[in-house]
């Protein structure tokens, strides 16, 4: 596979995405057999109550750590999912900002909303300035190349707060884009309001990805992340 030289150049403050070659590499067997029983050929599986993920995701973890030294040691995960894309699974993803946390139930809170349910779990739209403190990373189960849909992000777009709808493409031709390949045991770190989005494979083969959002805020009013 060919590997963009540029991507040790992609820098978290001023990019909003930062590269960590073999980051995982020591982990990466523990998590294909953590996540083989995992339903396989759907878009993405939201992940909680695996108990062996949980010592990884630690501010003090194999996975963690690296979100840590972003956003303080009290950091936590909040939200995990497992995409498996295959020939069977083979989607695309438009461009967008990930807006929503996941918490344990619905409690009324000033400036939270909408809400919604997926895969039986409550989420819902914080104001941005929470989102804007987060981080997310995405640990490659398997290689990431160019012709395997890796995912796409816009340099610099994690500073602009929240983007409507109908300015993002705008947002995309004025600042670019950039193709996150990856080997498997790599990890990618953005902040977690970037623009991103995927294209489908051109020729599809297996590409897990394990993307966990992490946040050091507590959240108010009663509200409580349901976390991983």
């Amino acid at each position: 596979m060919r590997l963009d030289l540029e991507q040790s150049h992609v820098c978290l403050a001023k990019d909003g995405a930062e590269y960590r070659a073999k980051a995982a590499a020591d982990i990466l067997d523990d998590l294909r057999r953590m996540f083989a029983a995992q339903p396989m050929h759907v878009a993405g599986v939201r992940l909680h109550g695996i108990e062996a993920l949980r010592p990884l995701l630690a501010s003090n973890g194999a996975i963690g750590s690296i979100a840590a030294a972003v956003v303080g040691p009290d950091c936590r995960p909040v939200r995990a999912i497992l995409f498996d894309k295959t020939a069977e699974a083979n989607w695309s993803l438009a461009w967008h900002q990930d807006r929503t946390i996941c918490v344990k139930t619905r409690v009324h809170v000033e400036g939270f909303g909408p809400w919604t349910i997926k895969q039986g779990m409550h989420h819902v739209a914080p104001p941005f300035d929470l989102l804007s403190r987060m981080v997310t990373l995405r640990v490659h189960l398997d290689d990431g190349a160019e012709e395997n849909a890796p995912l796409l992000i816009v340099p610099g777009s994690h500073k602009l707060g929240r983007i409507a709808e109908a300015q993002i493409d705008e947002v995309v031709a004025s600042h670019g884009q950039h193709m996150c390949l990856a080997r498997a045991g790599d990890i990618w770190l953005y902040s977690t309001p970037i623009v991103h989005g995927s294209k489908a494979a051109s020729r599809p083969t297996r590409r897990r990805v394990l993307q966990i959002d992490f946040s050091s805020d507590a959240l108010p009013g009663g509200l409580e992340w349901l976390g991983v």
